[in-house]
């Protein structure tokens, strides 16, 4: 395994892995594994597409981040001490920072050691869902999102949901013969704001993003049809965000829920420096891997973004951090 974590990172980032495109990239990450001596399980989570779980003595510490990316690919590049390119912060320097943590353990004699690669964390997690169900050994489940190298308390959890308001079609010439199912939502959606929504002293406020509005098909035509996808990062308990939801809406619209992850308090250590994060990650999917960590170099703040980028110092950084975790949480 290259001990170059900068190029190993570049290396990664070159192969694109577009959520659902992740095959070149779990092909040339297990054979590295094997090559180097490790009990590699490739877990096919669809057709072409495989988890990878590296193992040796195990009951210990396991290593996991994603190798999938959100578009579109963005080719490495190294300018001003900083890798950019797709995946750089979210999520590939950070495998990379693993492997190299990891192998540095292995070398020097510490064998219970597993590093855990999944796919699709990020359009639905299925990777993640499935990885569950291998039988883990693992205590202490270390992963990695981009958290700026602090070692985090607490994650927000998140809630989708969709608001559909329903009218009655009309030629536009002669409104009095429909009802616009548009105008009631945006009636409704600046008031969103007003709702007292939970709030937390550790992981602060509920958030809420009215992400996408559909409504209508043409012009001429009094719309029958609208519907809202929001999109809440969650602080408490999530029936407390739907009840308040609900009255907020006071029947002016159908609510259908979708994907659900809840917030989370986790391990740490002393002599990190901590702090929560807002945003959700595999962590909740994966609770046969052990008492949870989250840690990772690079900001949340650039990922998914044309310029995404990972400071290289802060990466070469990180290697050393995920190892003294290691070893921290393997003395306890």
């Amino acid at each position: 395994m290259k001990d170059d974590v900068v190029a190993l990172a570049a290396e990664l980032v070159g192969i694109s892995s577009l959520t659902g495109n992740e095959g070149p990239i779990v092909e040339l990450v297990s054979k590295r594994l094997i090559k180097d001596g490790w009990n590699v399980t490739l877990q096919e989570v669809s057709p072409g597409r495989a988890n990878i779980w590296a193992s040796r003595a195990g009951g210990g510490v396991c290593f996991s981040t994603h190798l999938d990316t959100v578009p579109p690919f963005l080719p490495p590049r190294k300018e001003k001490g900083k890798l950019f390119g797709r995946g750089s912060s979210d999520a590939k320097g950070i495998a990379a920072a693993m492997l190299v943590a990891a192998d540095r353990l292995v070398k020097s004699g510490e064998d219970r050691v597993d590093l855990l690669f999944v796919v699709g964390e990020e359009k639905g997690s299925d990777g993640a869902r499935a990885a569950n169900n291998l039988s883990a050994t693992s205590r202490f489940l270390i992963n990695g999102e981009p958290t700026e190298s602090k070692l985090a308390s607490g994650a927000k959890g998140s809630l989708r949901a969709t608001l559909r308001t329903r009218g009655r079609a009309a030629h536009s010439a002669y409104p009095h013969l429909g009802q616009s199912a548009i105008e009631p939502l945006l009636e409704l959606l600046p008031t969103l704001r007003s709702v007292n929504w939970p709030k937390d002293a550790t992981l602060g406020d509920t958030t809420v993003n009215i992400g996408v509005i559909h409504g209508g098909s043409e012009a001429n035509i009094i719309p029958e049809h609208a519907e809202a996808e929001l999109m809440f990062r969650l602080v408490s308990d999530v029936e407390e965000v739907k009840s308040k939801l609900v009255e907020w809406v006071d029947g002016r619209a159908e609510i259908e829920y979708g994907s659900y992850i809840p917030s989370q308090y986790f391990h740490t250590v002393e002599g990190f420096e901590t702090g929560p994060v807002a945003y959700t990650s595999d962590i909740p999917l994966l609770s046969a891997w052990g008492t949870p960590l989250l840690f990772g170099p690079g900001s949340i703040h650039v990922a998914h973004t044309p310029d995404e980028f990972v400071p290289v110092d802060e990466l070469r950084a990180s290697v050393d951090v995920y190892e003294r975790l290691a070893r921290s949480l393997l003395a306890e």
